[in-house]
């Protein structure tokens, strides 16, 4: 090994390097970072507050279920990932990692992320943390991904789940605020992989995943991501109705859900590939502002005079 290694001009550091990245890729990063930052926002907002070191821990917990799901339905989809251009070259698919130990990986990963939040914090929040991980493998990936085109619609409950795991942790209960987050990233899930899914559609057609372009065509979809985005636009307002959150928070979810109907209203008139990928970009950025603008509106009242 050492001798093939020289030759190759690659040091046994460097391939140790490059495996640990590849177990990060596997993990699908981009996407933890949404789950861990609205889990951060459940735990900022819980009434109470935890440790320091028991906030990160239950981060890291979210993050490493998150992690464990993505490394399972890497395994599962290898023999489709690998005909696809979005994710041929995730590690599954191009031979980087054995499906065999990413399968492994993610179920190791999947128990101790469990086990450590449930000794950490509470057993609610482990178990909350479970049922979305199961939900996730055997519900979307296994179950929902290959057969129905409401795959994202039901399957988004598992990634709208990491709020209402971290209020878990902190308060030992479910409280109206974590199941509003819930719904707004539960419903916020369609209509932004649906726009992926317009500009990707051939992908998904040529594997036989009925993701909603392929099924019901182009035209429905960006009916579909219209109606979702108000639908959406007006329960990211319900926490001021409720009373969780007060108008600052009102101001800001309002004007961004303004522009996420634009968008969409725009990509309905346009029919333009090109918009369904803004509008895909844009709905990340709009999902990070909604939580920022739930903290800030937290924030700044406590602060002024």
């Amino acid at each position: 090994m050492a001798v093939s290694l020289r030759a190759t001009g690659t040091t046994s550091e460097e391939a140790s390097a490059s495996s640990a990245r590849d177990y990060v890729t596997l993990m699908k990063p981009n996407v933890m970072q949404l789950v861990v930052f609205t889990g951060a926002v459940g735990l900022f907002m819980a009434p109470g507050g935890l440790h320091p070191l028991l906030a990160a821990i239950t981060l890291l917990a979210i993050l490493a279920g998150a992690g464990a799901s993505a490394a399972i339905n890497n395994w599962y989809d290898a023999d489709i990932d690998v005909r696809m251009a979005r994710t041929r070259n995730r590690p599954t698919a191009n031979g980087r990692i054995a499906p065999e130990d990413a399968l492994g990986f993610g179920v190791v990963l999947s128990i101790l992320s469990v086990m450590v939040l449930g000794l950490a914090t509470n057993w609610l929040a482990a178990g909350l943390l479970a049922f979305t991980i199961g939900f996730y493998v055997f519900v979307y990936t296994m179950f929902l991904k290959r057969r129905t085109p409401q795959n994202i619609v039901i399957g988004g409950a598992a990634g709208a789940l990491p709020p209402v795991v971290a209020w878990a942790a902190v308060t030992g209960s479910v409280g109206i605020l974590p199941i509003l987050m819930f719904l707004i990233v539960f419903l916020w899930t369609p209509p932004h992989f649906w726009a992926l899914a317009l500009y990707r559609s051939g992908d998904y057609a040529k594997v036989g995943v009925p993701m909603l372009p392929v099924v019901a065509g182009a035209e429905t979809t960006r009916n579909h991501i219209f109606w979702y985005t108000v639908v959406l636009g007006a329960v990211t307002l319900a926490p001021v109705l409720t009373g969780q959150l007060g108008w600052i928070y009102g101001l800001l979810a309002a004007g961004l859900s303004a522009e996420f109907i634009r968008r969409a209203f725009n990509l309905r008139q346009t029919r333009s590939d090109v918009a369904a990928m803004r509008l895909f970009r844009f709905s990340i950025v709009y999902l990070f502002a909604v939580f920022v603008a739930m903290i800030v509106d937290r924030i700044v009242p406590a602060v002024l005079p």
